[in-house]
């Protein structure tokens, strides 16, 4: 019997960010799932499950962070 691996929310939400980002350097989404999901070490399966579900909300967060002025550190 498996034992289920439970990733926590920054790691799913790093993944499905990672699906979103590389998705224009794959053929498909299934592709690209694939590469992201071997590299983090869960099924294809799973991580296109988390980014279909979570994926708008991961999503809309990337592009209200892409629209945030960057500051200076002093």
């Amino acid at each position: 019997m498996r034992k289920s691996v439970k990733f926590s929310p920054e790691v799913r939400e790093r993944a499905v960010r990672m699906v979103f980002e590389h998705r224009e350097e794959h053929e498909s989404q299934w592709a690209t799932v694939v590469s992201i999901a071997g590299k983090i070490g869960c099924t294809a399966q799973t991580l296109l499950t988390v980014s279909n579900a979570n994926g708008r909300r991961t999503l809309e967060r990337v592009r209200d962070m892409a629209d945030e002025p960057v500051t200076q550190a002093e």
